[in-house]
């Protein structure tokens, strides 16, 4: 029913210069780096790919043995590239992104290991692997990169926000509001966090929280329509139905693709008898979403129940 909001880690040029001049990073591949960022920047992430590819190539030279560097580490991915410097985890990084971001979530898991075998201390890349994972249903190794993430980074204010986020998934509402919590102590002015915990407070059916924390998201992201879906499904809860119709209205104005807006609206219009406008809702969520019809006509029963014996709660 929530629409995720899972934040990411740009992994950029961040190694100190002495560090490049030392393991002598080819300038061609730096400049085909900076090519990449520009093109991901411009929404170009066919053309980010090709240049994070040549990044890696310029960075890495085939060879079939592990050979040391300078402090005595060897580094080999599955191709036998041995790696040249760590530069190469870095373009590893951001062309995993830029995979993820097409919906390539296995290309990217699979940058994203490179990325680690390289620099295996790089809390961001657990942050973004966790999202990869996230997004192909692995709820559990999610979970266990983002551990991660915060063991090698304690402040980690987006890996606290993602990990609470799954846990409500996995339905462990503590959990949740425990990361969400400490996301918030490190960064409260990020919308996501306080939509998230949100969804929590409705979960454990603290409802008045959950308004404020729906409050407190719009007012720092007044465009983000699925603050407004979350706040009228509270109202709904509430008995609020007309507040709750207002906040499905506004969401649909925002992004008119939410079924689940027009679902609760239509369940809110059969509240207060509006069968005719409840019709029209219920057929745009299933032309939406059509696996919704089970859950729908169960809903309209109880909905009709309840207006029946006076109880909106």
């Amino acid at each position: 029913m929530r629409r995720y909001a899972f934040l990411f880690a740009l992994v950029s040029l961040l190694l100190p210069a002495t560090v490049f001049s030392q393991t002598r990073t080819p300038e061609a591949a730096v400049g085909h780096f900076n090519d990449a960022l520009k093109k991901s920047g411009n929404g170009d992430l066919d053309g980010a790919i090709e240049d994070y590819t040549r990044a890696i190539r310029l960075s890495s030279h085939f060879n079939t043995s592990k050979t040391p560097d300078r402090l005595g580490n060897s580094y080999t991915d599955s191709n036998s590239i041995t790696v040249i410097d760590p530069f190469t985890a870095n373009a590893y990084a951001n062309r995993g992104l830029a995979r993820f971001k097409k919906g390539d979530y296995t290309g990217a898991i699979e940058d994203y290991n490179q990325a680690l075998e390289i620099r295996p201390g790089l809390a961001s890349i657990y942050l973004n692997r966790a999202a990869a994972f996230r997004a192909q249903g692995d709820l559990e190794a999610a979970v266990k990169d983002l551990d991660h993430a915060i063991a090698l980074k304690k402040d980690f204010f987006e890996a606290f926000n993602n990990r609470g986020s799954i846990k409500l998934d996995l339905k462990d509402a503590a959990g949740a509001l425990s990361d969400l919590n400490r996301a918030l102590e490190l960064n409260n002015k990020t919308a996501e966090s306080y939509y998230q915990r949100g969804y929590v407070y409705m979960t454990l059916k603290d409802f008045d929280k959950a308004v404020t924390d729906f409050n407190r998201a719009i007012q720092l992201a007044p465009d983000m329509a699925w603050a407004y879906q979350g706040r009228g499904t509270t109202m709904m809860h509430l008995g609020k139905m007309l507040q709750a119709i207002d906040d499905f209205n506004r969401a649909l104005e925002l992004d008119s693709t939410i079924p689940w807006a027009y679902f609760n609206r239509g369940l809110a219009n059969v509240f207060l008898g509006n069968e005719a406008e409840a019709e029209k809702d219920f057929a745009e969520s299933l032309r939406l979403k059509p696996e919704l019809k089970a859950e729908m006509d169960r809903r309209i029963d109880l909905a009709r129940h309840l207006r029946r014996i006076g109880n909106l709660n």
